[in-house]
């Protein structure tokens, strides 16, 4: 193979995988300067000259002649008058000679093997190019089309062919895709798999939501509205605190659009997630009474060292403050960042309701003042949350608290 044909094929394979051309003939210049080292273990007196548009390669060596009995006729850098009188019969000491080296002069294996090295360093650029690119796209929205479901991720491409994934775990649950389709996500990170980049997506990240109202509301992308913080339950529920540093804007409204025009685009990527737009204040009492909502505070005691709020509600709102499988009252403590107990208000009961300590000869005390320590001091107000929600804010196992939701349910049978 001789340089023209190995530079032609090298440079129409780079053009292909879009390498800018300074790249390229970096490469080629790296390459070709490794075997001149292979064969000649120093490149520091050769100069390569490299046209990749007419495939044109020139390698030339250096050297200073010296007398036949130099003591210094073994350095790289010089070569003896009578070799360099072989070159050119008119040379004489002290002069320099420009030889110039081939691709033969290398061998066959050695031209082989350049091919080679040329295709796998194009290939490791492009690697790397791709995970700079997705590196610095973070956080951000793409949108790929799908063309392979598998069992534990489904599999996209980009505008550009490249391979990107979308992980269960990093899907809404009740996400369904099927072959073609066009799927937004933001790039959640990139990973080094096998030498090659993995780009992992997300839809479950409050990240994509928080894009999501950037690309929909105006107001947010411009920085006149500015998201606090977003807290999901991924394709359920989620709340988003938002602030407004104009006073004639107001942030929900904004937000929400005319007729829930902005939000329900929103809403409908998100596989209808139940959105809460909720107003920012630092006023603690006031946001903790605005993450609880739709429920209506009666009041609210904040134990700051202990990072707990104790909220005191009518009993007909309490289980709209928990929410349904807890999930109102669990978002809005993260919204928050504080862990928020209800109770009901003192002297109120729920009609047909049961005050636990009627239970005292089936329930041990001890599991009854776990419960109330919590906010719960009837039967229902058990009833209300999910055994998952017992177990996550009690210290109560899980045998104990099937036996008190077995003998709690027969009350009410």
């Amino acid at each position: 193979m001789d340089a023209s044909v190995l530079i032609e094929s090298f440079a129409d394979f780079a053009k292909q995988k879009n390498i800018d051309r300074p790249t390229m003939i970096r490469i080629l210049e790296d390459v070709f300067r490794t075997m001149i080292r292979r064969k000649f273990e120093t490149d520091e007196n050769f100069d390569i000259i490299i046209n990749a548009d007419k495939g044109d390669l020139e390698i030339w060596r250096f050297r200073e002649i010296v007398d036949n009995n130099s003591e210094d006729i073994w350095d790289h850098d010089k070569i003896s008058l009578s070799d360099a009188q072989q070159i050119e019969p008119d040379f004489e000491i002290g002069e320099e000679v420009a030889e110039q080296i081939t691709l033969i002069d290398f061998g066959r294996r050695a031209v082989m093997t350049a091919r080679q090295t040329l295709i796998q360093k194009v290939k490791d650029l492009e690697k790397d190019i791709l995970y700079q690119k997705y590196k610095d796209l973070v956080g951000e929205i793409i949108t790929g089309e799908v063309y392979q479901i598998l069992s534990r991720e489904v599999l996209l491409i980009d505008a550009e062919g490249n391979e990107i994934s979308v992980p269960k775990s990093e899907q809404i649950s009740k996400d369904r895709f099927r072959k073609g389709d066009q799927v937004r996500a933001i790039v959640d990170r990139v990973d080094m798999f096998n030498g090659s980049p993995k780009i992992i997506l997300s839809r479950t990240s409050p990240v994509f939501l928080e894009r999501l109202f950037e690309s929909e509301v105006p107001e947010v992308y411009d920085g006149l509205i500015t998201i606090k913080k977003v807290v999901r339950e991924p394709g359920e529920r989620a709340k988003v605190a938002v602030e407004s540093y104009d006073d004639r804007i107001d942030p929900v409204g904004a937000c929400v659009g005319m007729k829930g025009s902005r939000i329900h685009s929103i809403v409908r990527e998100l596989q209808n997630e139940n959105i809460d737009v909720i107003n920012f204040t630092d006023n603690m009492e006031l946001y903790i009474s605005r993450a609880l909502s739709p429920a209506k505070i009666g009041s609210i005691k904040i134990d700051q060292e202990d990072g707990r709020v104790s909220v005191f509600l009518k009993p007909d709102q309490v289980s709209l403050a928990i929410g349904k499988g807890g999930q109102n009252i669990k978002l809005a403590s993260r919204l928050v960042g504080m862990e928020i107990d209800v109770f009901r208000e003192l002297g109120e009961f729920e009609e047909e309701d049961v005050d636990l300590d009627e239970f005292g000869d089936e329930i041990e005390n001890w599991v009854i003042d776990e419960l109330k320590r919590i906010g719960l001091d009837t039967a229902k107000s058990v009833l209300t949350l999910t055994k998952q929600e017992l177990e996550r804010r009690t210290d109560l196992e899980e045998e104990t608290i099937d036996n008190v939701l077995g003998i709690l349910k027969q009350e009410f049978e």
